[in-house]
């Protein structure tokens, strides 16, 4: 069986750095949720995480002849809990995976000084993006103003937003505040009316006040960013109240499967900006369920296997390897620290060749990443429910960098000085 790997095999990384013999393991926690009122999009998500890793063990040996371990430290979802697993990791860690913007922003200054990389693929805080003020956060391989402005770019296709009005459905948590910024700034350059309209976490279920508001304000679209039992919450009443789907369109965690089964047909034409796509003929997908899932080695099943957050969690993980293999080969040694990981998630090239060897292609755009840019800003596409799946509803689109590169520098800038004393990378200049 071919193996999608830069070397023919682990064996062959191994005896390359002569580490082979001695390696134990690469410790990379992850702050799950499979518990709590998000559990619904988390579980998917941890488990596609989770079998691609179980993939290159199982397959590989790991990576570079060093087993993964990918232990799980469970959140609920809680920022308090999140912090608490952070502690308990990060002695052996090379890298933290916070899975929230909140947990994020919490040990974004602890890392900073534990000097572990944070890696949060898609979430966390958008200046994040600015390498040499976090040096130790990655949010790849795109950021949440890129999704917000990739969605106001597909708006634009259908004319100028000038004189519109667009409901910014959101959960009232910092990962929902996350897009505002940028939002209101887009607002006021295009000339439309951003009507926020907050969800709090004891009404997720019951939204029967904010779609009240939607039907008296008559917004031209709904852009939601919502985030589990207010997905599901959300399109429901959508449907009840019968707002035109093809007029929503909700950010990347606002785009799974199982929230659009619950409505099936009445859920067609709603949309969800996504810098991941499933692809379950990719040669991956068959290496997963042959050596990971029917060994019994896995906690999903053939339906969710199918589905955006699965694929999008190997995808993830696929990041992490990739930084993982890059550091071994830069540095010579196959049991990497956290600072020789931080250098290979700074030089990720995640091309259509790679995804090739990878057997991923499609699944997820090309980018890159620098000293300075740690975000790689890789675009996505636009899904669209069909009635049973989401299937693509555009080319790939890729965001205006440039239009907000000062709202990202000004905002690094006043969290650097806001934390002060923080340390800055010196040597990383933005043209890096």
């Amino acid at each position: 069986m071919k193996h999608f790997t830069k070397l023919a095999t682990a064996a062959a990384l191994g005896t390359v750095l002569g580490t082979a013999a001695i390696a134990q393991e690469l410790y990379t926690p992850n702050l799950a949720y499979r518990t709590g009122p998000f559990a619904a999009t988390g579980i998917p998500l941890m488990n596609g995480q989770a079998d691609y890793m179980a993939l290159l063990n199982e397959r590989d040996g790991g990576v570079g002849g060093v087993m993964i371990n990918a232990e799980e430290c469970e959140t609920g979802y809680s920022t308090e809990k999140g912090v608490e697993c952070y502690e308990k990791t990060k002695g052996k860690a090379i890298v933290t995976q916070p899975w929230s913007t909140g947990i994020t922003l919490q040990v974004l200054p602890k890392t900073n000084v534990d000097e572990i990389p944070i890696l949060a693929p898609g979430y966390g805080f958008s200046p994040m993006s600015d390498g040499k003020v976090f040096q130790w956060a990655f949010n790849v391989p795109s950021g949440y103003w890129d999704a917000a402005d990739m969605i106001v770019q597909f708006l634009e296709q259908d004319g100028s937003l000038e004189g519109k009005k667009i409901a910014f459905l959101h959960l009232d948590h910092p990962y929902g505040k996350e897009p505002l910024p940028l939002l209101e700034k887009l607002a006021a350059d295009k000339g439309f009316e951003l009507l926020p309209i907050p969800v709090g976490l004891k009404e997720m279920q019951n939204q029967s006040a904010q779609w009240l508001q939607i039907r008296r304000e008559r917004p031209d679209n709904v852009v939601m960013w919502g985030w589990g039992a207010m997905n599901a919450g959300a399109i429901t009443e959508a449907v009840k109240t019968k707002f035109p789907m093809e007029n929503m369109i909700g950010v990347w965690w606002a785009g799974h499967d199982a929230d659009l089964k619950l409505v099936g047909d009445d859920g067609k034409g709603y949309k969800s900006i996504s810098w991941s796509f499933p692809n379950p003929d990719a040669p991956v997908m068959k290496q997963v369920k042959e050596m990971v899932f029917d060994k019994g080695m896995s906690q999903s099943n053939e339906e969710e296997m199918q589905g955006v957050f699965y694929g999008r969690g190997l995808v993830m993980s696929m990041i992490l390897a990739e930084a993982i293999q890059g550091a071994q080969e830069n540095f010579g040694t196959a049991e990497i620290s956290a600072t020789q990981l931080r250098w290979g998630l700074e030089n990720l090239d995640i091309t259509e060749a790679r995804l090739e060897e990878l057997g991923m292609a499609g699944m997820v755009p090309p980018f890159s990443t620098s000293c300075a840019n740690h975000t790689g800003h890789s675009g996505g596409w636009m899904l669209e429910w069909d009635g049973a799946k989401f299937v693509k509803a555009s080319d790939l689109l890729t965001p205006n960098v440039d239009g907000y590169s000062d709202l990202i520098a000004a905002s690094a800038a006043e969290y650097a000085t806001s934390n002060a004393p923080w340390a800055m990378n010196e040597e990383c200049s933005a043209s890096n």
